[in-house]
């Protein structure tokens, strides 16, 4: 249904090379995770390609575009315009790459934040982005490598619960999605 290669190619000529082999980690994870999960692994290849489409943009552009194209912007990405990368891609899948799927364009959309109530390809996506092979300074991140081929839920509560001691420690900002997916997700925990 969709041209992988086709897009590979257009694709790469928008990022750097770290960026790109970044995306072709993040494309092959997301398919094996596909695999175990029974999910469309056509549909977690082309999201796990375009997922950071946006991300070598220039912020004033994502900013530009979110504007133009009615996009919501939180006050959290007005200070931060890096994180609209989601968003932006979303758009640029939609409109550039003619992705109709709203699951694939879902899960580029929140691939960094997370949010409750994720879909499996959405879950997939934010586990694939954290655990590609060219990851290599996360903490414990051959535990949750491991982990999430055995249980997608805490593998997901993991990574969420290690990105905000990350970002608590760096005193980065925090998207409050990402606080809020969390919670969700704790509360999935214990209800098990």
């Amino acid at each position: 249904m969709y041209n992988l290669s086709k897009m590979q190619k257009t694709v790469k000529k928008y990022m750097d090379s770290n960026r790109y082999e970044h995306t072709l980690g993040v494309m092959y994870t997301a398919a094996s995770l596909a695999m175990r999960y029974e999910e469309d692994m056509e549909n977690a290849q082309v999201a796990g390609l375009l997922h950071d489409c946006a991300k070598c943009m220039p912020d004033s552009k994502k900013l530009k575009i979110c504007k133009k194209a009615g996009i919501e912007i939180t006050p959290t990405e007005e200070k931060n315009p890096y994180l609209l990368h989601g968003k932006v891609g979303a758009y640029l899948a939609a409109e550039k790459y003619g992705i109709e799927d709203e699951d694939i364009l879902n899960a580029i959309t929140w691939h960094t934040t997370g949010h409750g109530g994720m879909s499996r390809l959405e879950k997939i996506i934010y586990i694939a982005d954290y655990i590609e092979p060219h990851r290599n300074k996360t903490p414990n991140l051959s535990d949750v490598r491991t982990l999430s081929f055995q249980e997608l839920d805490l593998a997901l509560f993991k990574i969420l619960s290690d990105t905000l001691a990350y970002l608590r420690k760096s005193e980065r900002s925090t998207d409050p999605m990402t606080v809020e997916a969390y919670e969700y997700y704790k509360k999935v925990m214990l209800s098990q």
